[in-house]
């Protein structure tokens, strides 16, 4: 699949038929966020992979809205930064969630990012405590998202090029 096309079809998936992910598609969605470009390829992403159901339920009620798909997804992976290695933590996890949320879609596999940085549970708690304190991850370690992965429930419509904003280019 072209990169355009991978980008064309990629969507919030938060419906997943229960079926696992198959382990060479798990992997390359790891891949693709272990190749992700950091700033002075410091490396400072940490990825935490969650198949337990236990755990992903726990995640799902970890901030108050918008993780609920977690507690029905085959798998998730948690992406934190390694602050003690970047500055660039919340960038460097940024870019390594979108290259795994395009490989994900690559590979046919569904997938939602699930913002966790500067949000909180319905009880007023942290997100990203909550989840440092589920996944008992170092205190250097911060977290910009989840991506939730599964099987996708039904088929999304993609994108077409003809909604880009093309107003949004400013050509100087």
């Amino acid at each position: 699949m072209e990169l355009l096309e991978a980008m064309l079809r990629r969507r919030s998936i938060r419906q997943y038929t229960g079926e696992s992910i198959p382990e060479e598609k798990l992997e390359k969605i790891l891949q693709a966020g272990l190749l992700a470009p950091t700033s002075r390829n410091r490396r400072p992403c940490e990825f935490y992979v969650v198949q337990d159901r236990e755990l992903l339920r726990k995640l799902s009620t970890a901030k108050a809205a918008g993780a609920a798909m977690l507690a029905d997804c085959a798998a998730a992976v948690a992406v934190f930064g390694d602050t003690e290695k970047a500055d660039t933590w919340i960038e460097d996890s940024s870019i390594a969630l979108t290259c795994m949320h395009l490989m994900a879609v690559s590979e046919g596999i569904g997938s939602c990012w699930v913002q966790m940085h500067l949000r909180q549970a319905a009880s007023g708690t942290d997100a990203e405590d909550n989840v440092k304190e589920i996944l008992s991850v170092p205190e250097s370690y911060r977290i910009v998202g989840i991506l939730s992965l599964g099987i996708p429930a039904a088929d999304a419509v993609p994108h077409t090029l003809e909604e880009l904003d093309w107003e949004k280019v400013h050509q100087i």
